[in-house]
């Protein structure tokens, strides 16, 4: 299939009106989104505070890379099948920037209220418990977005028959990853866990640590 034909094509003619979007569309849809946001999100703190950064530069950063990441997973797949660059941009800026929004607000709301989350550091438990309960939030707030945009043929309903496409992916397209949501999910879910083990076995090094030198200092 040409790009000419991909360009002129417009997959919202062919979904209609969507009177009862399915739940499980747009849990999908939620998921997609979310590790896109998720990986800005982290990474934009690591950066602000590599750099010593403060809380206002950290989020900024954070949600402008959220914004990156989510719309690059999402034009990946369209890319793939064949889709031009730019109107495979189109597609996604229409279909994911209201879901990322909400995300955004959501996630970086509870992040800031929460008490020393923003603060906490990367190898703090404090700060990788704030980011899953912040991602979690941002879930349960997208998840009704993105069925009300589905049952009106919006949101992820713009994408959805661009990727049941099966095209041969040619050229520079043939290098092009393939990332199944549900793998994302998963590496997502276990970088977290990680850095929630790693920040709890340093939490607790340090109190043995603290443990031992108080004991020494009174023998002394």
């Amino acid at each position: 299939m040409s790009e000419q034909h991909q360009h002129d094509h417009h997959p919202a003619d062919s979904h209609g009106h969507h009177p009862s979007a399915s739940l499980s569309m747009a849990v999908a849809a939620t998921l997609h989104c979310l590790t896109g946001c998720a990986i800005g999100e982290i990474a934009g703190m690591m950066i602000a505070q590599a750099a010593g950064l403060g809380n206002g530069w950290s989020v900024a950063i954070s949600i402008g890379l959220a914004f990156v990441f989510g719309y690059s997973l999402s034009t990946l797949p369209l890319l793939k099948v064949g889709v031009a660059p730019l109107a495979a941009l189109s597609v996604v800026l229409a279909a994911d920037t209201l879901s990322i929004a909400a995300m955004e607000v959501t996630d970086n709301l509870v992040m800031v209220l929460l008490p020393g989350a923003m603060n906490a550091g990367l190898v703090n438990v404090v700060f990788w418990v704030g980011m899953m309960i912040s991602l979690t939030a941002a879930f349960f707030v997208a998840v009704p977005v993105n069925q009300w945009l589905l049952s009106r043929g919006k949101g992820h309903a713009l994408t959805h028959e661009f990727h049941g496409m099966t095209a041969a992916a040619t050229g520079w397209r043939r290098w092009l990853p393939a990332l199944p949501t549900g793998a994302l999910v998963a590496v997502l879910i276990a970088f977290m866990l990680g850095g929630l083990v790693v920040s709890t076995a340093d939490e607790a090094g340090w109190q043995h640590s603290s443990v031992a030198t108080a004991t020494a200092s009174h023998r002394v």
